[in-house]
């Protein structure tokens, strides 16, 4: 049994290494859903949006987890 458990762990860890980056950008893809599409002065900002909000959010997580590996 625990063969199997560390074989799904680590199936799950290929599509989300870090669980609070997946968190934010499914969070940022929601609001960008659900605000952009009413409140966007025109629809050719959505993309760039969205775009610009999740570089930021890996840049984010980039500089955290060099910072952790600074400190360690």
């Amino acid at each position: 049994m625990h063969a199997v458990t560390k074989i799904l762990r680590e199936f799950i860890s290929l599509f989300v290494d870090d669980g609070s980056l997946a968190a934010v950008v499914l969070v940022w893809i929601a609001i960008c859903g659900l605000v952009l599409a009413k409140s966007a002065p025109a629809a050719s900002w959505r993309g760039p949006t969205l775009f610009i909000g999740l570089g930021l959010i890996l840049l984010e997580n980039v500089l955290r987890y060099a910072k952790r590996r600074i400190e360690t």
